[in-house]
């Protein structure tokens, strides 16, 4: 039978629950368990598809074309599974299925009420993660602060749900801070026994403390802890601020957190193969090359917009042994000022994905930089449409190019909807959203890379290259490399007379693993890193005639 584990959190918010949760799927895998992890997130939006990355983050898009929290993105990379639109589950959602179901009058005229009616929905939807794929144990991370009043029904629904599995297939694992107080000069508990106070006064009694810290638990402070708390003492678990959130599983294996789960669940101990996972965290702390890669974006001021682009990049430089360096550009400064103030001596340009007009010029801008000084580039989602539009403007003459979501009265709409696109009204959920696949075209750049005749991406956006401009974009010298497999969709473009320009219109970053770097994103760090290596002058300028 499945085991269930739910991870709570107390005393301020992002605590590291999404990690923890995260690391904990790899140690199990390890040993040959297999995991789903299941977010539930207290917002009463359906999904954060409309939310704006300023406030939460980056969108992660799952294989079937769900729109997800970012923490599903370190799921995927830390256990290396693939999660679907069943991981991801939000208060609108749940509240959306229980007025959608007395609509219909399934509840037979009765009152409609948070507990049964929305903890009944919430273990559902639990449960269903468990059937759909069937996985040795489902570790589940409830959104927001224990205290918090929009979480409380995400948590009266895990406090029924040990008794109807059964005691022995429930674990409950809060994750809490113990802060160290320079002036007094200790560390103090007080914080987590008000935390696991509050918990208990929902009637739920954490089985294991994780405690963030900025410093080792003295072993004096985990008892202390286990008597206030009720948790035994081995339970008692330091996870402490790492230099990479890649070490997380190593120290929590060494706080033997894994071992104390399959205790407490009568799962049987098995002996873990992190082999793979020493090698990565050994070749991240012992660099042999530094490569600098400027980000050009518009939402810069939270890094955590581009998670998962930042997430590949590492994973590239690791696995080539590289340390990366990140230069954050606002790409609203390239619209008032020279390219060359922000991007002279990088090694490698990024130019990411979004949606709306802000800042788009200056990504324009730092394409039109990269390509005429034969800097390496890669370009995602938007990023190719960018450069679909530089590449018009200032090769194909048309000087009015533009994509029909920055202008719609544009004369060259180079990027444009698709005909049966063109009624669409909502924003939510009417996007080219999930995986696809895409035909690579032999002897380009992105076959060299994929090695793959058919590829399989995920994608998210509205707007297409328009076909009515391929033949100006091919004769004017750019390679379309990649496409739908009818033909209909571009889906790869690139330079020939470049180190490495290339650009998609899917997100790669979504599929790229700490152990398996996303070939994109390796062969782009692989080729600044040599180019970084091979001169420290500025290259000089290509001529395109």
């Amino acid at each position: 039978m499945t085991k269930f584990i739910f991870v709570t959190g107390g005393v301020v918010s992002s605590i590291g629950k999404g990690i923890v949760a995260a690391s904990l799927g790899r140690l199990l895998k390890s040993r040959e368990y297999s995991v789903s992890i299941l977010k539930l997130d207290p917002y009463i939006n359906i999904d954060p598809g409309t939310m704006s990355p300023f406030q939460h983050g980056e969108v992660f898009v799952t294989q079937d074309g769900a729109e997800t929290d970012l923490d599903l993105g370190h799921y995927e990379r830390f256990t290396d599974t693939s999660m679907s639109r069943l991981n991801c589950v939000t208060t609108g959602s749940i509240y959306q299925a229980v007025i959608n179901k007395e609509r219909r009058g399934d509840y037979n005229g009765g009152t409609v009420q948070v507990i049964p009616h929305i903890t009944n929905e919430i273990k559902e939807r639990i449960l269903r993660v468990a059937k759909s794929t069937n996985p040795s144990v489902v570790i589940t991370e409830i959104g927001g602060t224990v205290g918090d009043i929009e979480s409380l029904p995400f948590l009266e629904a895990i406090r029924q749900f040990r008794k109807e599995v059964g005691r022995q297939n429930v674990l409950y694992m809060h994750v809490t801070l113990v802060p160290w107080i320079a002036s007094a000069g200790e560390m103090k508990t007080k914080p987590t026994q008000h935390s696991v106070k509050e918990l208990r006064s929902i009637g739920i009694q954490p089985d294991i403390l994780v405690c963030r810290s900025d410093r080792p638990l003295p072993k004096g402070l985990k008892q202390k802890l286990s008597g206030f708390c009720d948790v035994p003492e081995e339970c008692v678990i330091t996870s402490q601020d790492a230099k990479s959130i890649y070490e997380v599983p190593l120290n929590l294996e060494r706080e033997g957190m894994a071992e104390q789960v399959l205790n407490l669940l009568q799962m049987e101990q098995r002996k873990p193969d992190l082999t793979q996972w020493q090698t990565l965290v050994q070749r991240l702390h012992s660099p042999k090359h530094e490569v600098e890669i400027a980000i050009v974006g518009k939402y810069v001021q939270l890094s955590d917009a581009y998670l998962s682009v930042v997430e590949a990049l590492n994973h590239a430089a690791i696995s080539t042994y590289g340390k990366l360096r990140l230069r954050w550009i606002n790409s609203e400064n390239l619209e008032t000022e020279p390219a060359e103030n922000y991007l002279q001596g990088v090694d490698g340009i990024v130019v990411p994905g979004g949606f709306g007009v802000r800042g788009v010029d200056g990504k324009i801008a730092a394409i039109k930089y990269a390509r005429d000084r034969q800097i390496p580039f890669l370009g995602l989602c938007l990023g190719m449409q960018c450069s679909v539009i530089e590449w018009a403007r200032n090769v194909g003459g048309l000087t009015d190019a533009n994509s029909a979501e920055f202008d719609p009265y544009t004369t060259d709409p180079v990027i444009n909807l698709l005909p049966e696109q063109q009624e669409v009204v909502d924003l939510g959920g009417t996007m080219r959203l999930g995986l696809y696949p895409c035909r690579v075209l032999p002897d380009t750049l992105a076959f060299k890379l994929y090695q793959e005749d058919v590829i399989y991406e995920r994608h998210r956006h509205r707007y297409e290259f328009n076909n009515a401009y391929r033949d100006l974009l091919l004769k004017s010298g750019y390679v379309i490399s990649g496409t739908s497999p009818d033909g209909r969709l571009v889906e790869i473009v690139e330079l020939t007379k470049h180190p490495f320009f290339l650009a998609c219109q899917f997100h790669p970053e979504f599929q790229s693993r700490p152990s398996t770097p996303h070939p994109l994103f390796k062969g782009f760090i692989q080729t600044a890193i040599a180019l970084s290596l091979s001169t420290s002058s500025t290259p000089t300028p290509l001529e395109v005639s």
